[in-house]
């Protein structure tokens, strides 16, 4: 039977004129803002799943997974909200069942200067994630994780830096970069324009065969951390080596124990 549905993970620090970290935080200046044009995109990628004929299912994945105005989606759309204690984290509820994964509002990793706002998961115990050697941001980890449902990662919206290395990674993938950064600034499109580039180049993605990307049966995750107290936790665990004096290393052998390992690190 064909798939009749799409998976779409959202974030906030790939979103349009989001610059500092107060506008992505509840009660903070700037955040109720951020969350309309995160809300904005989001329904931008819904119009054009549903005008292909799919159904659309949302997944709010930044801080709380409280930040979507459900009301401002279109129609028929269903949203995924708070957090399932599920390894899937941000792709909690994806399964074979879906044609594709779309990812908006997704931000550089930590450890590159691709955003001010370049981060892993928590910024505030992990500085960086490695998976294989090389630098992995939330991208890497939630499109390997749709991987290992069957699903192919289709399109990816945010910072430019991000849809450069989500092209590098899933080579076809279609992309929508909403703003270049420098040092702490950002120089943003236009947030209406943004969301008619992304509809459209959604749209188009749907159109294209991508592949489901490979998952090596090894994934060496290598952890910096940004405290000496973050390392003696992670040591806790019975598998987990220390490398150094602030980076631990983990031998997984699925996205879902890589995603669970972590989950266990950042506590």
């Amino acid at each position: 039977m064909e798939k009749k549905k799409y998976f779409i993970s959202v974030d906030l620090e790939g979103v349009t004129d989001v610059t500092a970290w107060c506008e992505t935080e509840k009660g903070q200046d700037g955040y109720e803002r951020s969350c309309l044009q995160m809300t904005s995109e989001a329904a931008a990628a819904c119009r054009a799943v549903l005008e292909a004929g799919y159904d659309a299912v949302v997944r709010d994945g930044h801080d709380s997974a409280r930040n979507i105005r459900h009301e401002l989606l279109p129609r028929g759309v269903k949203l995924m909200r708070g957090w399932a204690c599920h390894p899937g984290s941000m792709m909690a509820g994806i399964d074979g069942s879906y044609a594709g994964a779309i990812y908006i509002g997704y931000h550089s990793p930590g450890g590159s200067n691709g955003s001010p706002l370049s981060h892993t998961m928590n910024y505030k115990v992990i500085r960086s994630v490695k998976i294989n050697g090389k630098l992995a941001s939330e991208f890497t980890m939630n499109s390997l994780y749709a991987a290992e449902q069957g699903v192919p990662s289709v399109f990816i919206s945010g910072d430019a830096s991000i849809c450069r290395l989500a092209a590098e990674e899933v080579p076809g993938i279609g992309t929508v970069a909403v703003k270049e950064c420098r040092g702490n600034s950002t120089f943003n499109l236009h947030p209406e324009d943004v969301c008619d580039m992304i509809q459209e180049e959604v749209a188009k993605a749907l159109r294209k065969e991508v592949a489901v990307r490979r998952v090596d049966p090894e994934l060496e995750l290598e952890v910096s951390l940004t405290s000496h107290q973050a390392v003696r936790k992670a040591l806790m665990h019975p598998l987990i080596r220390q490398k150094d004096d602030s980076t631990v290393c983990y031998r997984a052998h699925s996205p879902r124990e890589l995603n669970a390992i972590l989950d266990y690190i950042i506590g």
